[in-house]
C-alpha cells in the first residue's frame, strides 16, 4: 500500500502535464479548445498513464515507485510482461478505483463525497486481497501477473 501511495503522487504530477498545456495554449491563443473539456482531459489522462505503467512493466517490470520499494510484476511462470499483458493489466488495475467513481458519478455526488467513496473503494479493494488465496490483487489474477520481490542488484 505504501508503493500505492507514492504511485498516486507521481501520478498527481503526470497528471497535471494535460491541464498544464491546456492552460498554455489558452494563455497564448485566448481560447477554449474543444480538448479542454473535463471529459477531454480525463481521456488524456486516462491514456497517458496508460502509457506509463504499460511501458514501465513491460520494459523495466517495475514502474518508478515499484523500484522504490523493490516490488517488480511478472507473468504467472516469472516472465517479463507484454506490452498487451501490461495494458491489459493496466485497465484491469482501474477496479482500484472505478467502480467507485462511477457509482459517485451515477449519484452525482460532490468533489468531496466522490473522494470518499474512492477512498473507501480503494480500501475494499486491497481488502479483497485476503480471500485470494495467494493473497494477491484480483487485476493479478485475472491477467495471469504476480507481484515478486526485487531487491537491488549488489555493486561490486
Amino acid at each position: 500500500m505504501a508503493c500505492f501511495v507514492y504511485e498516486g503522487l507521481l501520478l498527481f504530477g503526470i497528471g497535471l502535464i494535460p491541464g498544464a498545456i491546456g492552460a498554455v495554449f489558452t494563455a497564448i491563443s485566448g481560447h477554449h479548445h474543444p480538448l479542454q473539456s473535463d471529459t477531454a482531459l480525463r481521456v488524456i489522462t486516462f491514456v497517458i498513464y496508460a502509457v506509463y505503467f504499460t511501458w514501465f512493466w513491460s520494459a523495466r517490470g517495475q514502474t518508478l515507485a515499484m523500484q522504490t520499494w523493490h516490488i517488480r510484476v511478472v507473468t504467472a511462470d516469472g516472465r517479463p510482461l507484454s506490452q498487451a499483458r501490461a495494458l491489459l493489466r493496466y485497465v484491469a488495475a482501474c477496479a482500484w478505483f472505478a467502480p467507485a467513481a462511477l457509482l459517485a458519478l451515477l449519484n452525482g455526488w460532490t468533489g468531496w463525497e466522490g473522494l470518499g467513496a474512492i477512498v473507501v473503494g480503494v480500501v475494499a479493494y486491497a481488502l479483497l486481497a485476503l480471500l485470494h488465496p495467494q493473497r494477491q490483487f484480483w487485476h493479478d489474477a485475472v491477467c495471469g501477473t504476480r507481484l515478486v520481490n526485487a531487491p537491488p542488484k549488489q555493486r561490486t
